[in-house]
């Protein structure tokens, strides 16, 4: 049996170089096959509000929907770490956080648990890492908050944004943070975070020079309604499943995704 990845691993991996490969997963089937694929980190999103359950926004997920389909995940998986979201709400003080972390961990098997935003959850994070719970955050654009937003937009272009955005990096790492998602970043703000990091970046619409790179399935496959800019669809030039799922693989390894039509400037 392969050697299962940890948050240690992940860590190891950017301090050699290896680039970090992360795809969402929500059922037994796709788990298995992605974790055949050499995928190093499945990510149970919150996204499964818009892909599995037709929303137009990850806000509607519960906890109890990511325990069900983090529970259907992990066990048919032998090597990758399983992350799974800290849905909209579920984390608005580090008594409830920790509560719903050991929901997602004890009864959805969950190795790491992932949380959106900066500053404002510095005690949540230090409370859930100081009590074992290994811990990524998010930054940049955070779905669950995506009506505060405005909308899906770029975040970082402005100064202030960007420097606020540095800051909230360090200090996350700082309370005990494992890792965090740069999402919709431009590529010199993601360039910079990921060198004044030590814990590893993952990048989605944050350019190639993140220490890893997530998507969504359904968006790498080309079954979503709507894919993003910042994802490609790999199940093309006569792939099947599990060939698209390598390809994607072998293009974050060998940095040939993202490309510049992936990245935002």
């Amino acid at each position: 049996m392969p050697n299962r990845v940890t948050v240690k691993t992940i860590r190891e991996m950017k301090s050699k170089g290896e680039k970090i490969v992360s795809l969402t997963a929500y059922d037994s089937s796709f788990a298995r096959i992605v974790d055949e694929q050499g995928v190093d980190v499945i990510l149970v999103g919150d996204s499964l509000g818009m892909v599995m359950q037709g929303h137009d926004s990850t806000v509607p997920v519960s906890v109890d929907d990511i325990i069900y389909h983090s529970k259907a995940v992990e066990p048919q998986t032998k090597r990758a770490l399983v992350m799974a979201d800290l849905p909209f709400m579920s984390y608005t003080n580090p008594d409830q956080a920790i509560g719903n972390a050991a929901r997602l961990m004890q009864e959805g098997f969950a190795h790491i648990v992932k949380l959106e935003g900066g500053e404002a959850q510095l005690d949540t994070v230090r409370h859930m890492t100081r009590h074992g719970v290994p811990v990524c955050a998010h930054i940049g654009l955070t779905p669950q908050t995506v009506h505060k937003l405005g909308g899906y937009r770029v975040q970082g272009r402005e100064g202030d944004v960007a420097k606020q955005m540095l800051s909230d990096a360090l200090a996350l790492q700082d309370a005990g943070a494992d890792a965090v998602v740069l999402e919709c970043v431009p590529v010199d703000l993601a360039q910079q975070l990921t060198e004044e990091l030590e814990i590893p970046t993952i990048g989605i619409g944050a350019g190639r020079t993140c220490d890893g790179q997530v998507l969504v399935l359904q968006d790498m496959i080309g079954i979503s309604s709507l894919a993003p800019k910042f994802s490609l669809n790999f199940l093309k030039d006569g792939r099947n499943i599990p060939e698209a799922i390598k390809a994607y693989v072998d293009a974050v390894r060998d940095i040939s995704f993202p490309t510049d039509d992936q990245c935002f400037f």
